[in-house]
């Protein structure tokens, strides 16, 4: 994580050395820049911070896709913007498709790899339960319970029994919520739960943007025997309008290897399975 940048800084007070690619130092100095320019502004460019820093565009997008590993910018086409606040901030699905796609994959081959011919599998919704409903595909019998429309298309092909939760659908992410969807899987039993969450904080627990979501996912929690969250890196130590559970609610937690050692360690201390993919 870079360290903290006070407001006061400005292109007039990076190190000229920072603008010369060399030591982790003097990366690190060109990162916090950015990131106090972004503080700032409110967002940054790659083709402004390539021309003012003196260093390739290339370097810069490497810079502004490892702040957002971090969690402290959101790349955008062309440069990077400050994290929206979870509270107002809620992508549709088509939006986060495209990102952290690479890591996405790896942790839902990661997560079928913990799922048995014959069992019951809940899957949330959400871009990287998706993954995981297109990989479990190499399984002959499987029941898939879901509130994802997306998910259920995508299984209509195989011969596993699918349940769709009823409910009112939410556009942005293709799922059904209500007291329709809450009042079905009250009624329902699964071996796994894969959840998809938008943050994860250790004090807080497992949030999302939307109420109503919120609601469907924590039914789904109680309806599990098991559940693992399935999320990239970005999402720890991030807090959204929602809370689901206590993270002392999941079993398992699957993500990428750019998580930090010290939230790593937290999530192991709380008894909580990790897997870094």
């Amino acid at each position: 994580m870079p360290r903290k940048v006070t407001p006061s800084a400005s292109k007039g007070n990076l190190p000229a050395a920072a603008s010369v690619e060399g030591s982790q130092l003097l990366i690190e100095e060109r990162r916090q820049h950015i990131l106090s320019l972004a503080q700032q502004n409110g967002r940054v460019l790659v083709e402004e911070l390539s021309e003012t820093l003196g260093i390739s565009r290339i370097t810069i997008r490497k810079d502004l896709d490892f702040l957002e590993r971090r969690g402290v910018l959101q790349r955008t086409h062309g440069g990077a913007l400050l994290p929206q606040s979870g509270t107002i901030f809620d992508p549709t699905l088509k939006e986060k498709e495209g990102r952290h796609s690479e890591e996405k994959q790896r942790i839902a081959l990661a997560a079928v790899a913990l799922v048995q011919e014959g069992q019951c599998i809940l899957l949330d919704s959400g871009t990287t339960t998706t993954v995981i409903a297109k990989e479990l595909k190499k399984f002959s019998r499987l029941t898939i319970i879901t509130n994802a429309v997306n998910i259920a298309a995508e299984l209509s092909g195989t011969n596993f029994d699918v349940i769709l939760t009823g409910g009112t659908l939410r556009k942005n992410s293709f799922s059904l919520v209500g007291p329709l969807a809450e009042e079905v899987l009250r009624d329902m039993y699964a071996d796994i739960l894969f959840l998809g969450v938008d943050g994860f904080d250790l004090e807080i627990g497992l949030t999302t943007p939307n109420l109503m979501e919120s609601r469907v996912n924590r039914a789904m929690v109680k309806a599990a025997s098991k559940t693992v969250a399935v999320c990239d890196s970005t999402k720890f130590n991030r807090r959204s309008l929602s809370k689901i559970v206590d993270a002392t609610a999941i079993h398992h937690v699957i993500t990428d290897s750019n998580l930090s050692d010290e939230t790593a360690a937290a999530i192991r201390s709380l008894n909580i399975q990790l897997t870094l993919v």
